[in-house]
């Protein structure tokens, strides 16, 4: 198990833990270029980190989006980072049979938001002793998320998170409602997704939107709200991301966004 994980899992840090990384492995070269740029910001602000990037994109808008390069070609590039700078790493699952498998590779399983409710994909992620890190569904109460978790630890794992990411306001905005952090606290170590939480869905191009702008704001709001962890999808250049390029964080701002956010969890602790 890498140490980030082992410090993570007792929350024996003082800092906040983060999961970031690209929406999408797009390939080899840019997974490594963009977990380097991560790996020496934490390290220096001394934050634990964990690699997020999904292997496979299987909520799209439109046919014709990107879905991936291929699973077992993401994944083995997953590992790869995982292995080079001795961290854990995090990818999205979408099915039972997607649990098995992503998990000869990552240390973290993800349920996405639309699908927290599904009890076989919950069940057989559990199965896998993996963490498993639940999003809230942008339908859900936070209070509803104690069933999802207790789905995993009623399964045998008790290594389990949740992850806010905002929810719907209207057709095409997303709101986050922060009391949800410390209501959610009691049942898991809580995440604030501070990317996803400002998409704008459902655009009539098809594409997602989003207001990037905002994530400073967001994340810390979700800090002084007590949020163990936050989670960013960063790119060196959105504007050409394959996934989710208009609400990531452009990696160049990455290390002011995560100084502040220390102070604010400094301030607050």
């Amino acid at each position: 198990m890498p140490k980030t994980l082992a410090n993570i899992k007792n929350l024996t840090s003082d800092n906040f833990f983060l999961l970031a990384g690209p929406c999408a492995i797009e390939g080899e070269k840019m997974a490594f270029e963009i977990a380097e740029r991560i790996h020496d910001i934490t390290t220096r602000l001394e934050i634990p980190w964990i690699f997020k990037g999904s292997y496979r994109k299987a909520n799209r808008s439109r046919l014709d989006s990107f879905t991936g390069i291929g699973d077992e070609k993401a994944l083995k590039i997953l590992k790869s980072v995982g292995l080079k700078f001795d961290v854990p790493v995090v990818t999205d699952i979408h099915s039972a049979q997607e649990a098995i498998l992503a998990a000869h590779y990552v240390d973290v399983l993800q349920i996405p938001a639309f699908l927290c409710r599904q009890t076989d994909l919950l069940v057989a992620a559990a199965k896998t002793g993996k963490v498993i890190n639940i999003k809230k569904g942008q339908f859900l109460a936070p209070e509803s998320m104690q069933f999802a978790v207790n789905k995993v630890k009623e399964s045998g794992n008790n290594k389990v998170w949740l992850t806010d990411r905002g929810t719907m306001f209207g057709y095409q905005d997303m709101v986050v409602d922060f009391r949800g952090i410390p209501k959610m606290k009691h049942y898991a170590p809580t995440i604030m997704d501070i990317t996803h939480s400002l998409q704008q869905p459902n655009q009539s191009s098809g594409v997602t939107g989003g207001q990037p702008e905002m994530i400073e704001t967001i994340g810390k709001a979700a800090i002084a709200a007590g949020a163990d962890g936050i989670f960013i999808e960063t790119h060196y250049d959105p504007s050409v991301a394959k996934s989710d390029g208009a609400n990531m964080l452009h990696l160049d701002h990455l290390e002011d966004l995560l100084t502040k956010l220390v102070r604010v969890r400094q301030a607050v602790i």
